[in-house]
């Protein structure tokens, strides 16, 4: 949700579809050797000391005003609701990645502790209904749009954290790091990273029946909007039709409250030039409201990982991921251990196929599931020295794959496990996707 893109620039030259398909299909995967790593973490922010309390809009607008004059190398956004975001700069290692939202993360807290605030790694809010804090036509219009899907886009917007991990496309030629074959692999191994990673089984303070209740928004939001696209032989290809034929958030405008088109693809405003012709500009602007669970940005963006418990849980994702897609041997090793998940995706495009939907209420209770992590996690950690880990990142995955992926357990299930989650029983169990 980093993708905030303020105030609205005047129309310019007119973007044809022909000029929109180029633009797209030379931007969406640069490659190359995989030599960059980011991270964007995610964090609900609640009271220190009593966190099923509401923070009110003036504290949180004071402490962020606060923040902003904290020099940091990550980029530090407010999401709508009132999370905050931390968005790594490209880091030339596992390590710098690490250290630097490490430093970042610590300079955060500390002001936030100063407040009674805190940080907390959960994937969806389970006890506060969403709440919007930031008032901004970009938002006023993606809550409009959202909002005919349902209520799942504000729990969304507000009430919603991730870990978001970032890696180069990948080589333009075929092998483990090449491009086509990381864009395959990004898409059924984050069916693997969503399931032992599925921190999110509450929601109005009761069980939702699903351990990753943030993707069951997503899924709930539709295809349009949060799916990704058909997988083929030429990703470039795919992604350039998907976005051409998603939906059209919103029209900005200079003054005023955006228009909200229904049912408009991009394709098509190009094609009618109604309300108004489109424009380069409104292309980035639309590349940016489109949130498929793995997003060519140049670089792959993995979306589908909840936020993690604990100070340093985000670190764990981060560096089985890392390891997964720039080792060689490793990435092989996913590659097989996550081809014989492909059949259950039906060849639906994610999230919104059987195995994601496995993936987000069962996580590692699912046997096939739990057998790829096991797999997947034991190559990243054999790969992780390779890639100039130390001893405390390896030993943090390690010993997630103990108390975690070999258990065929995720965090959901520690909070689940308290007196206050699933002993009371699967009340109102959601509906699927």
């Amino acid at each position: 949700m980093s993708d905030a893109v303020s105030g609205c620039t005047r129309p310019r030259t007119t973007a044809t579809e022909a000029e929109v398909e180029a633009l797209v299909h030379g931007i969406c995967f640069k490659t190359g050797p995989p030599r960059r790593l980011g991270v964007e973490v995610e964090w609900l922010v609640h009271e220190l000391r009593a966190p099923r309390l509401p923070v009110s809009p003036e504290r949180l607008e004071a402490v962020y005003s606060a923040l902003r004059t904290v020099p940091l190398r990550s980029a530090l956004t407010v999401e709508p609701g009132g999370q905050l975001e931390l968005s790594s700069l490209p880091a030339a290692s596992l390590m710098e990645c690490i250290g630097t939202v490490s430093a970042d993360l610590a300079a955060v807290r500390a002001l936030l502790r100063e407040d009674g605030l805190a940080l907390v790694g959960l994937g969806h809010d389970p006890w506060h209904a969403p709440r919007r804090f930031l008032r901004q036509p970009r938002y006023d219009a993606m809550e409009a749009c959202l909002d005919r899907s349902g209520p799942a886009g504000r729990y969304m917007m507000c009430a919603s954290a991730s870990v978001q991990v970032c890696v180069d496309a990948g080589h333009e030629e075929p092998g483990p790091l090449g491009h086509v074959r990381r864009w395959w692999l990004a898409h059924q191994l984050g069916a693997v990273l969503l399931a032992a990673f599925a921190n999110s089984p509450l929601a109005g303070d009761r069980p939702t029946g699903w351990r990753s209740t943030r993707q069951l928004r997503w899924a709930q939001i539709g295809t349009g909007r949060a799916g990704g696209p058909q997988l083929d032989a030429d990703p470039r290809r795919a992604w350039t039709r998907h976005v051409l034929d998603a939906p059209v958030m919103c029209v900005r405008r200079d003054g005023g409250p955006w228009e909200v088109p229904e049912g408009m693809t991009f394709r098509e405003w190009t094609r009618t030039g109604a309300p108004r012709p489109p424009t380069r500009e409104d292309l980035d602007y639309h590349l940016t409201t489109l949130f498929p669970p793995v997003r060519p940005r140049g670089h792959l963006e993995l979306r589908m990982i909840d936020a993690q418990p604990g100070d340093d849980g985000w670190m764990v994702p981060l560096a089985v991921t890392a390891a997964l897609f720039d080792d060689p041997e490793a990435a092989e090793t996913a590659y097989r251990a996550v081809k014989p998940l492909a059949e259950r995706t039906l060849g639906l495009p994610a999230p919104h196929n059987p195995l994601y939907e496995d993936a987000a209420r069962d996580a590692l209770t699912d046997p096939e599931l739990r057998e790829a992590a096991v797999t997947c996690f034991t190559a990243a950690l054999a790969a992780l020295p390779r890639l100039g880990a130390t001893s405390e990142v390896t030993d943090a995955v390690a010993g997630y794959l103990e108390r975690y992926v070999r258990r065929g357990r995720c965090p959901a299930d520690d909070l689940l496990d308290m007196p206050d989650g699933a002993s009371r029983g699967p009340h109102g169990r959601e509906t699927r996707p």
